[in-house]
């Protein structure tokens, strides 16, 4: 059954674009077919994946303004997966896409029309609540949230839970959260500890049990255009990204478990 994955955190410098781009691959070297579609003007996740966004004549933005078919942007990466890529005009989208009546749609009707070609689609999103973000949101039937192990995690989680939450029941009742990604952790680090800890009390239902840790090499890699598994797969990143991998394909989406204890309806 195919997936649709929203990667998403209000909160930049999580490492959601590299928990994007290393799922697609991990994923695409599992042997699925995977879509990753960047829908931060920034293009981090199109960069990262090894093209160069300078030169490309179309990217989503026109896709999503009705400018472009999907199919006709999509990138085939020396990685394996496909990648509909971004480019700055995107940041523009988020006034011109005011003047559509399904303005929240955009980016589900056009996926819509090639999600039989791929397994997973991950999406991934600006470091902000916006209309792109709210499309991805729209678009996805499952939201994976990578949180950095710092003080003050659980506050903006909580906050991004609420947009979730406001979301289904809005506009997509069928969103699900994929899981809880920790990010950046820090074993010599009592404030990564104690983050790790809070979040494994107050989210345990929705963390998966994988640690990505503080690691230079995955940080390196986004700078050569190319996912950890292809620049070190035997440092430590690599290797949680493909442990991280195996939960999402035997972790099943769940209903939203707030940091009171309650169940958000999806």
């Amino acid at each position: 059954m195919h997936r649709t994955i929203a990667i998403t955190n209000q909160k930049g410098g999580v490492g959601k674009t590299t928990t994007a781009v290393n799922l697609a691959s991990t994923l695409t070297h599992a042997g699925y077919r995977v879509l990753l579609v960047d829908m931060d003007p920034q293009g981090d996740a199109s960069g990262g994946s090894g093209i160069i966004i300078n030169h490309l004549e179309t990217s989503i933005y026109q896709v999503l303004l009705g400018m472009a078919e999907i199919r006709d942007v999509l990138c085939q990466t020396d990685h394996g997966f496909h990648v509909a890529p971004s480019h700055l005009d995107l940041a523009g989208a988020q006034v011109e896409l005011g003047a559509f009546s399904d303005k929240e749609f955009r980016l589900k009707h056009v996926l819509g029309k090639i999600d039989s070609d791929y397994d997973f689609t991950l999406i991934d999103c600006a470091p902000t609540l916006n209309i792109l973000t709210v499309n991805a949101l729209v678009a996805a039937n499952e939201v994976l949230v990578p949180v950095q192990c710092e003080y003050l995690a659980l506050k903006g989680l909580s906050d991004l839970i609420k947009t979730i939450e406001l979301v289904c029941g809005k506009l997509n009742p069928d969103l699900k959260i994929a899981g809880l990604v920790r990010t950046m952790y820090d074993v010599r680090n009592r404030l990564s500890i104690e983050a790790s800890e809070q979040l494994d009390e107050h989210f345990s239902e929705n963390l998966y049990r994988t640690i990505i840790p503080r690691n230079v090499r995955l940080a390196e890699a986004p700078s050569y255009g190319q996912p950890i598994l292809e620049y070190d797969r035997k440092c430590s990143g690599s290797k949680a990204y493909v442990a991280l991998t195996s939960e999402v394909l035997r972790k099943s989406p769940q209903m939203i478990v707030g940091v009171h204890g309650g169940v958000a309806d999806g």
